[in-house]
């Protein structure tokens, strides 16, 4: 048995970003011109106004002030609401693909591994640009890395569900490194058009390299335990997949085909799910609220972490204790918590004891235990 380790991690964020402000002029404007048309159905109570929202409800609702995203045109557009994202040919790289490239590219730079000595590649993340091929394969190809790849859909777990499969890979001896890559473009299955959730999600792709702590050439985290569990819900649920939509392309324009959400359902459900998943985990592996120095959540809505960061560690946490990065790169679904990993992480010392944890939609939560070393 062989003891796996996090040597080296990357975050690729998009050139574009959209604040709260410029996406409250968008909707309101795509609001007003719906309402302008439906005047005679809303006078007959048949259907009734669109809202307009806020810059002060959406960060009330959920801690975020911006997000990134890979284009910012067609979003803004009261005409489109959505992305814009060029089809690209059969012989292009995909657009998740560069996006993951780049990701593990940084992750390899700061293990100081070549890309040729991977083993593995595994691209964990909660929407697919296409079924097949692999987009893991393509990646292992633009980056020159040997073994094997495929892909894995958990939704915003899929980041620590694919740390568990190459942790556990690299503990059994199959395999001596891996790459676990979560390219999110998750602009492109959100429902710009509805007040509730117009404002929850962003772009970024992230990616951690996980081998065996003995060929780490530097700090690292060694991965003392990870643990998954699901459990069936249908209140989180996107119906149609990813790439639907381009600037020439049509399709049938039905709510239940992109992210759909009962969120006070999710909340009542996940929040006791999460916190007694973590729980459950730290004590069967012998960590006390006292050991932790770090949560690492996932990024989904501030309040839901503050309450998690309360339960888990029996208090209020100080400050750096659960770090958020929500307000900036609002819900990346799986890679959230690796940003926050990503760029939150350097401080610890060796010894120190980390969580990092992600959970969503199926329901899904995942758990890693990490601690630092030398």
């Amino acid at each position: 048995m062989y003891q796996p380790a996090i040597t080296g991690s990357g975050v690729f964020t998009p050139d574009l970003s959209i604040s709260n402000e410029e996406l409250v002029v968008a909707f309101n404007a795509y609001a007003d011109k719906w309402n302008a048309e439906n005047a005679a159905r809303i006078e007959a109570g048949e259907v009734e106004a669109m809202a307009h929202s806020s810059p002060e409800f959406i960060l009330a609702a959920s801690g975020i002030e911006s997000r990134f995203v890979l284009d910012k045109d067609g979003i803004l557009d009261p005409d489109a609401m959505h992305p814009w994202l060029r089809e690209r040919s059969n012989d292009e790289i995909g657009v998740m693909a560069e996006m993951g490239v780049d990701a593990c590219r940084k992750a390899l730079d700061m293990a100081g591994v070549d890309a040729a000595e991977v083993d593995a590649v595994l691209c964990a993340a909660s929407n697919h640009e296409r079924a097949y091929p692999a987009i893991a394969i393509e990646i292992q190809q633009a980056l020159g890395t040997g073994g094997f790849g495929f892909d894995m859909n958990v939704a915003c777990s899929s980041a620590t569900f694919g740390i568990q499969a190459a942790a556990d890979m690299i503990r059994a001896g199959s395999i001596r490194k891996a790459l676990v890559v979560n390219p999110e473009i998750c602009s492109a299955h959100l429902e710009w058009r509805d007040r509730d959730c117009h404002f929850i999600f962003g772009d970024v792709a992230t990616a951690v390299l996980i081998e065996r702590a003995e060929d780490a050439k530097g700090p690292h985290f060694a991965i003392k335990s990870t643990r998954c569990a699901t459990q069936f819900s249908n209140n989180i649920r996107n119906n149609n997949g990813f790439l639907r939509r381009t600037r020439h392309g049509h399709m049938e324009d039905r709510r239940d085909m992109l992210f759909m959400q009962e969120g006070r359902k999710v909340f009542k459900e996940v929040l006791p799910l999460v916190s007694k998943h973590i729980a459950e985990h730290m004590e069967d592996t012998g960590v006390a609220a006292d050991d932790l120095k770090r949560l690492w959540l996932h990024q989904a809505n501030k309040t839901m972490n503050d309450y998690i960061g309360r339960k888990v560690l029996g208090r209020v946490p100080e400050d750096g204790e659960q770090p958020n990065i929500l307000q900036d790169y609002a819900n990346t679904s799986s890679a959230g918590s690796i940003i926050a990993f990503a760029k939150y992480s350097d401080d610890m010392a060796p010894g120190d004891t980390g969580i990092i944890c992600s959970f969503g939609a199926g329901y899904s939560v995942g758990s890693v235990i990490v601690e630092k070393s030398a």
